[in-house]
């Protein structure tokens, strides 16, 4: 099976590597080329040409930005639906509204090819090992031709229904992420001003019922040492303005996410754009 693989950044970078490893041909296509080199030296193919990827390729899979650079990548005059994508298979990865799924995918259609979201749970290291969460909303048949690919990167593969559903529950997944990370800084920011040791508590924290699963691979970046960035704090920003105007489509009022979208964009006016979504908690301490 030949793959095309549209987006080479933070996560896309890992997932490729292991869809070669895997043996599958690649060929791959970022907006900006320096990002190319690691997996060119893979074995993957490069090309600038979004209509190459659909024909050198059974199936693509994008991950990029938002629902612009979704449009963009498929629709655009010289996208991957402008070539001849007959029997084709399409996956977007990125995290978007669900209305931009569906846009896409009727689109897809209306070429002949099949269309699924897949968006995943999982930063890099998740990514690396091959065990990423992937939420997907299609038709049956159209994921079943997707297992072979999707059993390389992620550990578990969930149908949640039509196409959409995917990426309604991505948005889902992350409200309740970004939440907690934001109550998560104000708790530490509580204990600090006691007195409390900020490396005890994280200690605690991880022992109770209170911990998550994302704490653990945090620890080092929230005690100040050297960490990779998983997922900045630019990125979580994007994320919660996907998600409430996911809120408003549906006519849900979010004022607690609404409050988290505050408080991310606050640690972003202070510099820490670029950091990783840890840094909040040091910000809230640090102000505190």
């Amino acid at each position: 099976m030949r793959i095309g693989f549209v987006g080479i950044g933070r996560m896309g970078e890992p997932m490729v590597l292991r869809l070669l490893k895997a043996g599958f041909q690649v060929t791959v296509w970022n907006r900006t080329r320096e990002k190319l080199p690691s997996v060119v030296d893979a074995g993957a193919t490069a090309t600038q040409d979004l209509q190459d990827v659909s024909l050198n390729s059974d199936v693509v899979l994008t991950m990029v930005t938002d629902d612009a650079a979704v449009r963009q990548v498929y629709q655009s005059t010289d996208g991957l639906l402008s070539a001849a994508v007959q029997g084709k298979s399409f996956a977007d990865m990125s995290t978007i509204l669900p209305e931009t799924v569906k846009h896409v995918a009727a689109a897809a259609a209306e070429r002949g090819a099949s269309f699924v979201d897949a968006p995943v749970a999982g930063t890099v290291q998740p990514a690396r090992e091959g065990r990423l969460l992937v939420f997907v909303g299609g038709e049956q048949q159209d994921i079943e031709r997707l297992r072979p690919v999707f059993a390389v990167l992620a550990r578990r593969v969930q149908h949640l229904g039509p196409v959409g559903s995917g990426a309604a529950m991505k948005l889902v997944h992350n409200a309740l992420l970004t939440t907690y990370w934001s109550v998560f800084a104000e708790a530490m920011a509580m204990g600090t001003r006691y007195g409390l040791n900020f490396k005890d508590m994280i200690e605690v924290i991880g022992e109770s019922p209170a911990a998550f699963a994302a704490l653990p691979v945090k620890v080092p970046a929230l005690l100040g040492q050297p960490a990779e960035v998983g997922f900045n704090i630019a990125n979580v920003q994007k994320d919660l303005r996907t998600i409430t105007a996911f809120a408003e489509s549906v006519r849900l009022p979010v004022p607690i996410l609404r409050v988290v979208q505050n408080a991310f964009d606050e640690a972003a006016s202070k510099g820490l754009a670029h950091e990783d979504v840890a840094a909040i908690v040091k910000q809230a301490v640090t102000n505190d």
